[in-house]
C-alpha cells in the first residue's frame, strides 16, 4: 500500500513538472469581488522576490504571434528586465504582418508605449488595454484603425485576446507598475521570435524588409535587456539613436549615432545571426512556408469551443498550421485558393443581385452559374414536332395535306423558354399571362433567322374548307 501512494505521487509530481506556470497559477473568477483591484497571488509575489523584482517595479510586454505568446517581463533591483509569465494568447486575427486599414482585421506589429488612461475598467471584453494604434510609425506611413486591444473574452477582429483569468493578471501587473511610477509600459508586437532560422523561413514573405526593421530593436533588447528607445523619422523605426536634432516622422533623420558600447554588443550578436542565417538557408533551400488563414488555425482547436459561448472564439497557432512546401506545391495551393475566392467573390455578387432584384415584392428572376452575361446561343434547327388541331381530335390521325411544322424562331436568352409540346405555355415571369392559340390559323410558321438578318414575311396558312373538317 504504501509503495502504492508513493507511484501516485510521482505521477502527480511528473504531471505538475510539465505544466506552465500559468497552468499552476490560475486564477479562480469566482472569488475575484472587484476585477480592478485584484492582488496577485502569493506566488506571483514569490516568484518576483525570488527574480529580485519589485511588486511596483516597471513591466514590458512582447506578443509573438506565430507562436501565440504573450510575455511579461519585469525589472530586476539592477533594472535589467526578465521574463516573469509567459501567456498563451487565447485568440488573434489575421495573418502574419502589420495591421495596415480599418477593417483588415490584422493585430497590430510594431512598437507601442501604453499609458495609464489606455486602460480600460469596463471594457466589454471584461478588461482591456488599449495598444494605442496608429502609433507614430503608423501615422507617417497612412495607416488606419482604431479600438486595438488586448482584452479578455477570448475573441478578436484585429485584438490580442486572452481568457479572463489570464487579462486580469496582466491588468494587475500593468496598474502596480504605473503606481510605482512607471510612465508608460512599452509593448514590442513581432510576427514570430526573430531569430535566424525564423526569419530565413519567412525570407520569401512579402513584409520581410517591415520585420528586419522591427528586429533591430528586437534584438537590442535580447542584448540589452532593457526597452530600447524608440523613434520615427523617414517613415521608419529607430532604435536607441543618439542626436542633437530633431526627429521627424515623415521628415529626414538628422545626424545619429549608436552608443559604443552597444554598437561593440551589437556588432558580435551580429556576427553570431549572420553565421546561424546562412547555415537556415542551405535547411530551407528550395522550401518556401505556407502562411496558414485564420480559418485553417481556427480549425486546429475547434474543440475548445464546444459548450462554451459563441463569442468565444481561440485560434490556434501558425506554427501548427502552417507548414515548408516545396515551391512548386506552394503556388499550386495558392492557385486553388485564389480560384476558390472568386468562386465566393462571384457568388456573393450574383446573392446581392437577385436580393436587390426581389425587393419590393418583385418576381424572383432565375438565378445563374455567373453575374457574367452569356453569350445567346443558337437554337436547335431541328423541326418541332406537328401538333393536332382541336378538329384532328374528332379524325382518325392529321390531314394528309398537313404541311409539317417548320423550326420555332431563336428567342433571346431574356425571353421564357418555348412550351413543351402538347404542354400549357406557362406565363412570362414578369406576371404578364401569354393568350394561348385558339385554332390553327393562329400558329404561325416562321423560318429560322439568323443573327443580324431580318426574319422574312409571315405568310397566311392554308385553311381547309368548313365542310371538310369531319372528312376523312
Amino acid at each position: 500500500m504504501h509503495f502504492k501512494n508513493l507511484v501516485i505521487t510521482a505521477i502527480v509530481a511528473a504531471a505538475l513538472s510539465g505544466c506552465t506556470n500559468e497552468t499552476l497559477d490560475s486564477v479562480n473568477l469566482s472569488n475575484v469581488k472587484s476585477k480592478t483591484e485584484y492582488q496577485l497571488s502569493s506566488k506571483m509575489v514569490s516568484k518576483m522576490r525570488e527574480l529580485g523584482m519589485q511588486k511596483t517595479s516597471p513591466i514590458l510586454l512582447r506578443i509573438f504571434k506565430e507562436e501565440g505568446t504573450l510575455e511579461v517581463w519585469k525589472a530586476n533591483t539592477a533594472d535589467r528586465f526578465q521574463l516573469l509569465k509567459s501567456y498563451k494568447i487565447c485568440a488573434w486575427s489575421g495573418k502574419l504582418g502589420p495591421k495596415i486599414k480599418e477593417g483588415d482585421r490584422q493585430a497590430p506589429e510594431g512598437f507601442y508605449p501604453l499609458f495609464p488612461h489606455q486602460m480600460n475598467p469596463n471594457s466589454n471584453y471584461y478588461l482591456a488595454i488599449n495598444t494605442g494604434f496608429p502609433n507614430v510609425y503608423d501615422k507617417a506611413n497612412g495607416r488606419s484603425g482604431t479600438h486595438l486591444m488586448i482584452h479578455g473574452a477570448c475573441s478578436s477582429s484585429g485584438c490580442y485576446s486572452m481568457t479572463d483569468e489570464q487579462i486580469i493578471e496582466i491588468f494587475a501587473l500593468a496598474r502596480d507598475a504605473f503606481k510605482g511610477g512607471q510612465e508608460s509600459v512599452q509593448l514590442q508586437a513581432f510576427p514570430f521570435r526573430m531569430t535566424a532560422e525564423n526569419m530565413a523561413r519567412h525570407r520569401d514573405n512579402p513584409n520581410i524588409e517591415f520585420w528586419k526593421m522591427l528586429k533591430v530593436g528586437h534584438d537590442q533588447f535580447e542584448v540589452t535587456k532593457r526597452p530600447p528607445q524608440v523613434n520615427v523619422c523617414e517613415r521608419k523605426y529607430v532604435f536607441n539613436q543618439q542626436t542633437d536634432g530633431t526627429f521627424n516622422p515623415a521628415g529626414q533623420c538628422p545626424a545619429m549615432s549608436t552608443p559604443p558600447g552597444l554598437q561593440v554588443a551589437m556588432a558580435n550578436y551580429e556576427k553570431d545571426y549572420q553565421r546561424d542565417y546562412e547555415k537556415a538557408l542551405k535547411k530551407f533551400e528550395g522550401m518556401v512556408w505556407y502562411e496558414p488563414t485564420e480559418a485553417e488555425r481556427k480549425a486546429l482547436v475547434a474543440e475548445q469551443r464546444k459548450g462554451r459561448e459563441l463569442a468565444y472564439a481561440p485560434t490556434g497557432t501558425s506554427l501548427d498550421a502552417g507548414k515548408l512546401m516545396k515551391v512548386s506545391d506552394l503556388e499550386k495551393k495558392l492557385a486553388e485558393q485564389k480560384e476558390a475566392e472568386e468562386a465566393r467573390q462571384a457568388a456573393l455578387v450574383q446573392k446581392e443581385a437577385l436580393e436587390k432584384a426581389t425587393r419590393g415584392g418583385k418576381s424572383v428572376p432565375v438565378p445563374q452559374q455567373s453575374p457574367i452575361e452569356r453569350p445567346v446561343q443558337q437554337a436547335s434547327l431541328e423541326p418541332a414536332p406537328a401538333k393536332k388541331s382541336f378538329w384532328n381530335l374528332f379524325s382518325g390521325g392529321a390531314s394528309a395535306t398537313q404541311a409539317p411544322a417548320l423550326p420555332e424562331p431563336r428567342q433571346a436568352a431574356s425571353q421564357p423558354a418555348a412550351p413543351e409540346p402538347g404542354g400549357a405555355q406557362q406565363p412570362a415571369a414578369s406576371g404578364a399571362t401569354a393568350a394561348a392559340p385558339t385554332g390553327e390559323s393562329s400558329r404561325l410558321a416562321t423560318a429560322p433567322v439568323a443573327d443580324g438578318q431580318a426574319p422574312p414575311a409571315e405568310q397566311p396558312p392554308k385553311k381547309r374548307p368548313f365542310w371538310k373538317i369531319w372528312g376523312n
